[in-house]
């Protein structure tokens, strides 16, 4: 584990989160968004981000504290964050925490809200999981994301394309290339869809979607092409439609890949909390599987 590549994963994946917040929703910009700013659906703040970034920060608290995965610890940390920014939360997760808050078990709940409204392929499990990457060594990282998704996305699309992610993330944090981090992702994934769309990402449109394939293959595809980490996330963000969460999960990569100095000065400078975001990152990667 490379200190400079797991607090990368996490404050890229804050740095994407707070430039795409304010796009949330929108259209491209027909002006390139290359700073933080305020407004949008959320009202945010320069610099706020939001339950990506506090989701995956949630992750890693519990990783730490519990030296493993804990659903248990994971899902209460979860809801306090949840009742902290409710406006944050995406519909799959709320009904999911509702229910869980009523006494049903987790993966129950997620069952019962994936079938009561025809799915739950939603991308909140996509871009909450990188910290799975940080701490936990490649090979056992499907298993672990497929678990944490299914707390509250019941749908395997969605634990698929937060595994191809947190494989990446892994690979990389360990010093892998780009090339090999990604063909590694590729040959673990056990989703036929998730596997034809990111094997050839290079040949279908970006759709910066709330589904969790095609946010995945958004972020994958810019990645895989961008020269530099700002690139990486300027170009994922000016997408638009989800772009907090696109932006995010293209963040974490980048950042995982190029480091955490590899980002402009002016985003460390705007992006709220920082040195929380870094002590995390320092405790998750003391803790990481080598």
């Amino acid at each position: 584990m490379r200190f400079e590549r797991a607090a990368g994963a996490l404050l890229g994946l804050a740095f994407g989160d707070a430039l795409g917040a304010p796009l949330e929703g929108a259209r491209p910009p027909l002006r390139k968004v290359t700073e933080m700013q305020g407004g949008g659906i959320h009202h945010v703040r320069p610099g706020q981000y939001t339950d990506d970034t506090l989701q995956a920060c949630a992750l890693a608290q519990s990783l730490i504290h519990g030296r493993g995965f804990a659903p248990a610890d994971f899902v209460s940390r979860l809801i306090r964050g949840y009742h902290a920014h409710p406006e944050f939360y995406g519909p799959t997760s709320r009904r999911v925490l509702d229910l869980i808050e009523t006494g049903v078990e987790p993966e129950a709940a997620a069952r019962a809200v994936h079938e009561a409204v025809g799915g739950s392929r939603s991308n909140g499990s996509v871009m909450r999981g990188v910290s799975i990457g940080i701490f936990y060594r490649p090979a056992l990282v499907r298993d672990v994301s497929m678990a944490c998704s299914r707390l509250t996305h019941y749908d395997p699309v969605a634990g698929e394309s937060s595994a191809f992610i947190n494989r990446m993330v892994s690979e990389l944090s360990r010093g892998a290339s780009r090339g090999a981090a990604y063909e590694r992702a590729l040959a673990a994934c056990r989703s036929d869809e998730v596997a034809a769309l990111l094997g050839a990402y290079g040949r279908h449109p970006l759709v910066p979607s709330l589904d969790a394939v095609l946010c995945t293959h958004c972020a994958v595809a810019v990645f895989m092409r961008a020269r530099n980490a700002a690139e990486a996330v300027i170009t994922a963000v000016n997408l638009g439609g989800d772009a907090d969460t696109v932006g995010a999960v293209t963040g974490a990569l980048a950042g995982a890949a190029w480091g955490s100095g590899a980002f402009p000065l002016s985003w460390h400078r705007r992006v709220e909390n920082r040195e929380q975001l870094i002590g995390v990152a320092r405790a998750l990667s003391a803790v990481s599987m080598p």
